[in-house]
């Protein structure tokens, strides 16, 4: 989950975690590492051309995306990419007093990037509405299970700070930042970026 540290006991599931919506969620949040596998099979099978504008474009929101993303991971730390529900502090220093899902604004910033790159632009809005639907049922899975952890505490936060689009804080607040951390967790995710691009450049090269 996004706004999240370490691990404690488990807590009596909120009427929001028990939601049709959440239900799904918890579904699609298990199996979301690989739900991204169709719309990259799309991008390397289907014909089309790279060119020095969309590339550009591409990489600047690859770049920007990445950047909103590893913040959010140097903030919460790399458990954040652990699957457990259980947690013991809300952040909310960061990213995340701009909105309440940084990690994933960064990574549908990074996907529509990749996506321009790849030259396929027909697919950019049926792979935005993909995402919101992913992304909805998710958060609110994520939102339930805080909800149900942090109670008035959490829905406070939720009440001043935005779920996506970012907004700056009206409050201030303070905390860690574990840059190295971050570093050493992005290596994998940045060969893979490397890997994708070479990929886009041999379907352009060897796809008729």
């Amino acid at each position: 989950m996004d706004p999240i540290l370490i691990e404690t006991p488990a807590s009596t599931s909120s009427a929001a975690e028990q939601s049709s919506a959440a239900r799904i969620g918890a579904v699609l949040f298990r199996n979301r590492g690989w739900l991204p596998v169709p719309l990259l099979a799309v991008l390397l099978l289907v014909p089309a051309t790279m060119s020095v504008r969309t590339t550009s474009v591409g990489l600047v929101l690859m770049v920007l995306g990445e950047w909103w993303r590893m913040w959010g991971v140097a903030t919460a730390g790399t458990v954040t990419r652990r699957r457990s529900r259980e947690v013991e502090k809300l952040v909310e220093h960061g990213p995340f007093g701009w909105s309440r899902n940084p990690l994933y604004v960064g990574n549908f910033v990074i996907w529509i990037g990749v996506i321009t790159i790849s030259g396929v632009l027909w697919f950019v809005p049926i792979a935005v509405a993909l995402f919101a639907i992913e992304y909805y049922y998710i958060v609110r899975y994520e939102e339930g299970v805080l909800e149900s952890i942090f109670g008035a505490e959490y829905l406070a936060y939720k009440s001043r700070v935005p779920r996506w689009f970012p907004r700056p804080p009206t409050t201030a607040t303070d905390g860690a930042l574990y840059w190295g951390e971050a570093w050493r967790s992005e290596l994998s995710t940045f060969l893979q970026y490397a890997v994708l691009l070479g990929l886009f450049f041999a379907r352009d090269r060897w796809l008729p």
